[in-house]
């Protein structure tokens, strides 16, 4: 339980066992003992998915005080291509540059994500013709949809179903788009584009960010972790 934010018990059973190992690694519920555990997707290529060190602390205790929830304070680092990744039902990815995923990654992240897994795509400024091309590899048969703001994403316990996704910072001065990847009726994946959630999650001198802005970008976080754990 998260503080009356229940993670469907079904999440386990959606984990999957491999022919060659173990995958499932996520205990049956989770308690208060057992807080759930937010992960930092390392990946290959040279973008820099270390970027913004402060956004998931920040965003967790902001979840955690705001919304009720029950989440680890500290994130841990996981790899496409290694078995901690399925230790956490929520994986953020971010950066500015180029993103490559092995064959053997792009099969382990595919079975993670269609196991009841999920990824947020946060893209930092620059990394988005190159995330496109791997995810399209983790998934050929699917193509990423905008989401409206009456997706129930943006009505959690903050109601962005007005205006949709937040614009945190400006880039290249485009409307912020929301997108997603649905696997049998689930969304897997949540792509965030020209607005910079990320960025807006961390500390606020880093980037002089307002506290306005930086309370959006938590409050459409919080939203997302709330959608998740709720599908």
């Amino acid at each position: 339980m998260l503080a009356g934010f229940l993670i469907k018990p079904c999440l386990k059973t959606r984990f999957l066992v491999s022919a060659a190992v173990v995958l499932l690694l996520l205990p049956c519920g989770f308690s208060r003992a057992q807080q759930v555990q937010i992960g930092l997707l390392k990946y290959g290529g040279g973008g820099d998915w270390y970027a913004n060190p402060t956004s998931l602390p920040n965003l967790i205790a902001f979840a955690n005080r705001e919304a009720g929830m029950d989440i680890d304070p500290q994130p841990v680092t996981v790899e496409v291509g290694g078995q901690a990744l399925f230790g956490c039902p929520f994986v953020h990815m971010t950066g500015h540059g180029n993103v490559v995923f092995s064959a053997s990654e792009t099969q382990n992240l595919r079975t993670y994500l269609i196991g009841g897994g999920f990824l947020h795509i946060d893209d930092n400024y620059g990394m988005d013709k190159f995330v496109r091309a791997q995810m399209k590899k983790v998934f050929p048969e699917l193509d990423f949809v905008e989401l409206p703001a009456s997706h129930p994403v943006f009505k959690q316990a903050f109601d962005y179903s007005r205006t949709g996704l937040p614009k945190i910072h400006e880039h290249d001065a485009k409307r912020p788009q929301a997108f997603a990847l649905f696997y049998e009726g689930r969304m897997i994946c949540f792509y965030t584009y020209e607005c910079d959630l990320g960025d807006g999650w961390e500390d606020t001198e880093v980037h002089n960010d307002s506290p306005q802005a930086h309370r959006q970008a938590l409050e459409m976080g919080t939203n997302l972790l709330q959608f998740v754990f709720m599908q």
